[in-house]
């Protein structure tokens, strides 16, 4: 399929490479969550109104006993921090984000557009007047969401932010926004993942599509630095290959090698395997690119990874 950048067509690159992004980022929106837990699982209990107390109580018999790593260690901060409520705020929007930007991925591959994808029917709806449409109704819906959890997230900011010690009853705000937030992420989540394993993808809409565009021209001036050329050179002579194909609506691939030695005597007929799209994609074997290697090794990352979560 093509890989974008600024939503033109860039460099041939695989749907399970573009996939596996999305999974790097859930991982460190679960590791976000792990390190907010982390810090949020002190015992305010013995606290009291903000002084403490003058009872004789074991503050860490009673943290240990519910299941704290411990206690808050100053009186007037246990019962006035909301630092986890915020933390928790902007994990889940920056989760929601990331569900987000892969909803709107899934909106415009779904589209006649682009028609990468189709949502299974559960997912997805008709229109009220329009009998061919099928709307991709839930992942609209979680990227709307996204802005509430945003909102709730600034709710939660601007309450705190001019409020002096120790408790003030503003604070009660926190508990509406923050369950508010939790629900609406934990309901997106359950859509999401069903959505994902019921829908279809279009390989061959994909593979046309990355015929078009010229996204093999960088391997096409990799393939003239490799004969001595300077990459400035090769660049601008790739630019006028494809600047003649627009003109004569063909592709690189299907342009003679002796038009081709009208730009260069540099090209010879194993150009044609250089500018293979399946063969531009397998040759980036770097560590995290885009060849079928590499794309396995980072499954297989993941899923260690959420192993030993």
């Amino acid at each position: 399929m093509p890989g974008y950048t600024h939503l033109q067509r860039a460099q041939p690159i695989t749907f399970g490479h573009h996939l596996m992004a999305y999974a790097m980022m859930f991982l460190r929106d679960i590791d976000r969550l792990k390190d907010a837990l982390r810090r949020m699982n002190y015992s305010p209990l013995g606290c009291c109104a903000l002084a403490g107390t003058t009872y004789d109580t074991d503050r860490n018999m009673t943290a240990q006993a519910l299941g704290f790593d411990g206690i808050t260690l100053n009186s007037i901060d246990g019962v006035s921090d909301r630092d986890f409520c915020l933390e928790l705020a902007c994990a889940f929007s920056t989760e929601m984000m990331h569900l987000s930007r892969f909803s709107e991925e899934i909106i415009l591959w779904a589209s006649w557009e682009f028609k990468f994808v189709e949502l299974d029917d559960s997912f997805s709806t008709g229109s009220s007047i329009m009998p061919q449409k099928k709307n991709p109704d839930m992942a609209e819906l979680v990227r709307g969401k996204t802005g509430r959890v945003y909102g709730n997230m600034l709710t939660l900011y601007t309450m705190m932010k001019g409020l002096p010690l120790a408790y003030n009853k503003d604070m009660q705000e926190d508990k509406e926004a923050i369950f508010d937030s939790l629900e609406s992420l934990e309901m997106c989540l359950k859509v999401f993942a069903p959505m994902l394993d019921t829908m279809s993808v279009c390989k061959d809409n994909m593979r046309n599509a990355a015929a078009k565009g010229f996204i093999n021209a960088t391997d096409l001036a990799d393939y003239l630095v490799k004969k001595g050329m300077p990459f400035r050179s090769a660049y601008k002579l790739v630019g006028e290959i494809v600047g003649y194909c627009v003109k004569q609506d063909k592709v690189l691939e299907d342009l003679p090698i002796d038009v081709y030695k009208n730009f260069s005597e540099e090209f010879s007929d194993d150009l044609y395997e250089a500018i293979n799209l399946e063969n531009c994609a397998q040759r980036r074997t770097s560590q995290g690119g885009t060849c079928t290697e590499s794309v396995l090794k980072q499954i297989m990352a993941v899923k260690e990874e959420l192993k030993n979560g």
